[in-house]
């Protein structure tokens, strides 16, 4: 039996899913029969939650889902779940973990209490009361930190940086960690050594990452200060992400539960969608370890370093340049995307290609003044330079990658995720040279 990857196994193409959002007709395969799903239910309406008109359902390229036996029609509740069925810090710190925690200095954080727990009630199997719960989260992921190394270096340059900085935060989490878990040895008949391993923490990291939703919660004296916005919701998790959704969701006071509103029709047998975020497919693959097709938030990040290497080495004020631009905060999120370069990106280039003379009117590139015709050219041109030296870059990766799906079988699905990335990169870059070369036909001549 193969194990559970998540939502993040099969890439999500949306081409055929309909709801909450703008798709075409596509209904599932009901699962709600499966051993798992029948206990979870089960133990679901013994917490007071009875909305099974939402019934889990595998869905062609996507995967598991919730698909409604009935029409939806604006402002109708998807989803009520009970506070009772929601696992959070006041769980754990209500259970016997409490005590553990309460006593422990320094305190921990609200995620470091939640992964805890969640690697604890696993290893109890059948001793746990979330057991039903345990039974039907992902066995694996496939999120950055779960991809090896050789995988890792074949994405772009500025997704590889940040899939390391995750990476040394959870090692860091959970090496923080391990002396709180040496506390708990009475708790165990087996080595904590064993039970709370590198491999546990990540998986427990990453359920906690990929399926929590945003609930807020009064801070405890015995946790950190750091936002406790966690709460795991079974049943309520299975819903899938797409970007064209369009709901409401907050913990209702006054009912005690987690509510989910539509704010468009669904029509009956087709998947319902909630929405995670305006997020592009680079930060939905490092939250949630998977990509949407057509995602309309999808860019091309540009480095700092891919800057410098194209900026004139002539230019005896790029380190001013540089200085001002970083104190001006414009050296982050600079991108290129269908519609061409971002106002960030061309602003920075302006910038870049002011000559020594022109470099005291700095100030007005920011506010959108033309200061000359060469000045435009010039930082159309280096757009067009940076924009065709990543086409060139994601080319040569994706031939890597297709030696590499003939030579590495098992990591495949790890390479055609990185393929997928590249291909998606490719589209955006060639989208942007073509409105590039449109700019610079259409710029003002130089004197």
């Amino acid at each position: 039996m193969s194990k559970r990857k998540g939502r993040a196994y099969r890439r999500r193409r949306r081409k055929g899913s309909v709801s909450l959002g703008t798709h075409a007709v596509e209904t599932g395969a009901n699962i709600s029969h499966e051993p798992d799903f029948v206990q979870l239910r089960k133990w679901l309406k013994k917490k007071g939650f009875n909305g099974f008109y939402l019934v889990p359902a595998n869905f062609p390229d996507i995967g598991r889902g919730l698909m409604t036996r009935k029409a939806l029609e604006p402002g109708d509740l998807v989803i009520a779940l009970p506070e009772k069925c929601l696992l959070t810090t006041n769980t754990i710190l209500r259970s016997y973990m409490g005590e553990y925690i309460k006593r422990w200095k320094p305190c921990l954080s609200p995620l470091q209490a939640l992964c805890t727990f969640l690697i604890a009630e696993r290893h109890f199997g059948s001793r746990s009361p979330w057991k039903p719960y345990i039974d039907v989260l992902p066995k694996t992921y496939t999120c950055p930190v779960y991809l090896p190394e050789e995988v890792i270096e074949l994405f772009p340059s500025p997704l590889v940086k940040r899939i390391h900085e995750q990476k040394r935060m959870v090692q860091q989490l959970y090496l923080a960690s391990k002396c709180f878990f040496g506390s708990l040895q009475p708790l165990f008949s087996e080595l904590v050594e064993k039970v709370f391993t590198y491999d546990t923490f990540r998986w427990a990291w990453c359920s906690i990452n990929t399926r929590t939703i945003y609930m807020e919660h009064k801070q405890s004296e015995f946790l950190t200060q750091e936002p406790n916005v966690y709460a795991l919701a079974p049943y309520l998790d299975l819903l899938n992400h797409s970007p064209s959704a369009q709901v409401t969701a907050a913990f209702n006071q006054k009912s005690k539960h987690y509510e989910i509103r539509t704010v468009t029709k669904c029509r009956r047998y087709e998947q319902v969608f909630i929405c995670y975020g305006p997020h592009d497919n680079q930060r939905l693959l490092l939250e949630y370890g998977f990509l949407t097709n057509s995602n309309p938030h999808n860019v091309v990040y540009v480095n700092k370093e891919l800057l410098c290497n194209h900026v004139s080495e002539k230019d005896k004020l790029v380190n001013r340049k540089m200085l001002f631009l970083q104190d001006e905060g414009l050296l982050e999120n600079l991108t290129f995307g269908f519609d061409g370069p971002s106002w960030r990106l061309l602003t920075v280039l302006k910038i870049f290609c002011l000559r020594a003379e022109e470099y005291l009117q700095r100030k007005k590139v920011l506010l959108g003044l033309s200061i000359t015709a060469d000045n435009e050219l010039g930082s159309l041109e280096l757009a067009e330079k940076i924009c065709f030296h990543l086409i060139n870059e994601n080319q040569k990766a994706m031939q890597n990658i297709s030696r590499l799906l003939n030579e590495i079988v098992e990591v495949s699905d790890h390479l055609e995720l990185v393929a997928n990335v590249r291909r998606e990169e490719l589209q955006i870059l060639q989208a942007s040279a073509e409105v590039l070369q449109n700019m610079r036909v259409t710029a003002p001549r130089r004197s």
